[in-house]
């Protein structure tokens, strides 16, 4: 375990409406406050408009999500851009990101508070749509960029540019495009390849491609990919989803650009449980 920064101050981001996780805030504020590290709460909207980075622009080192994946990848849209490490502290069931629980956070608060954490750095992947040649909309993923029809599964055209030069022309219910981190979610379930945390990759993942046409690919972080809406009935809509919520609507003819974020996320490790112990806990890998 390589020794970090120590800490002088924490953000406490509490999943909204969540009564456990906000007693449980401010027993570890109160706790920090103790080891003479300042702490600030805030409850997690995923509504609120811009950035929860406006909660505090004072330069905290450390923001601890407390809820589930979900909310950590929620809130770490928003807050990647300050540049600290998060680390989440899951109070429901076993989170592949979490690396705090009720039982170990004062054990493993004390070591990042004493330097004794890493920093993994993760791939983000950003995306804006152009529409008749204007922006329309853009936005960042941590987990994954999904284009497809909505509850109406009716096979769509996209047509498909790595850095430029054409890919294929495909007929499916959609795609997935994930980054590392999100490669465990969703993309797997779609027959994708898991990919290892750290790498500089992202993943390009049919979602029931019409004849199996088309096999995941794995591309590197450096070049963008483009997908084009090429032809798509007129019964329901084309969506794009980031981290699986729903937040543009696709026309016919729309270009979506994907490409690494600038900014990486950071996620502190206190050096428990690795990448592949966590994919033998949920089953994605086994022995003989």
């Amino acid at each position: 375990m390589g020794m970090s920064k120590a800490i002088e101050s924490i953000l406490l981001v509490v999943k909204e409406g969540n009564d456990e996780a906000r007693k449980l805030a401010t027993e570890i504020a109160t706790y920090l406050e103790q080891r003479g590290c300042e702490a600030h709460c805030c409850e997690h909207r995923t509504d609120a408009p811009g950035g929860a980075a406006r909660a505090g622009q004072r330069p905290f080192g450390l923001v601890v999500v407390l809820g589930g994946d979900g909310t950590l990848i929620s809130a770490a849209r928003r807050l990647y851009c300050l540049g600290v490490p998060l680390v989440g502290l899951n109070l429901g069931q076993v989170g592949f990101l979490a690396e705090l629980s009720r039982e170990n956070w004062r054990r493993r608060l004390n070591r990042i508070l004493e330097g004794r954490y890493r920093i993994s750095r993760r791939l983000l992947l950003s995306y804006s749509v152009s529409r008749q040649g204007r922006d329309v909309a853009q936005g960042v993923a941590v987990n994954d960029i999904v284009i497809s029809r909505g509850s109406l599964a009716r096979l769509i055209r996209l047509g498909m540019y790595f850095d430029g030069e054409p890919v294929t022309s495909m007929r499916s219910d959609g795609v997935i495009v994930s980054t590392p981190t999100g490669s465990t979610a969703y993309s797997v379930s779609a027959g994708g390849p898991l990919l290892f945390p750290e790498t500089e990759v992202y993943s390009v993942t049919p979602i029931c491609p019409f004849l199996n046409g088309f096999k995941p690919l794995v591309l590197p972080a450096e070049k963008p990919l483009s997908v084009e809406i090429e032809e798509y009935g007129k019964v329901a809509d084309v969506f794009l989803t980031e981290d699986g919520q729903e937040v543009v609507t696709l026309d016919y003819g729309d270009l979506v650009t994907i490409q690494r974020c600038p900014a990486q996320l950071l996620l502190a490790q206190t050096g428990g449980g690795n990448f592949f112990s966590r994919l033998i806990g949920r089953g994605f890998l086994q022995g003989g």
